[in-house]
């Protein structure tokens, strides 16, 4: 089992969105401690770090491993807006 360490932009992030949306996204980190390579995780091309990226619903949740146990999630944002930083 991994552990989930959240960035503050990130936490900051949660508490802005909407109740339903936050709920989901919220499930959806909480799958990585269980499993960070869902089926449907994807890893970023062009970044130095091995980043990866999860969808949920419009948005994406981009993380990496730390180590062998530790789960950063360190940027969550709309799509048309994740990939521009």
């Amino acid at each position: 089992m991994y552990e989930l360490f959240l960035e503050k932009k990130v936490i900051k992030f949660l508490l802005k969105i909407n109740k339903v949306a936050a709920k989901r996204l919220f499930h959806a980190i909480e799958s990585l401690r269980e499993n960070p390579f869902p089926p449907d995780s994807k890893r970023l091309v062009n970044v130095k770090d091995k980043v990866f990226r999860i969808r949920v619903g419009g948005y994406r949740v981009l993380y990496r491993i730390e180590g062998n146990s530790v789960v950063v999630i360190f940027f969550i944002d709309k799509r048309s807006r994740v990939y521009k930083r």
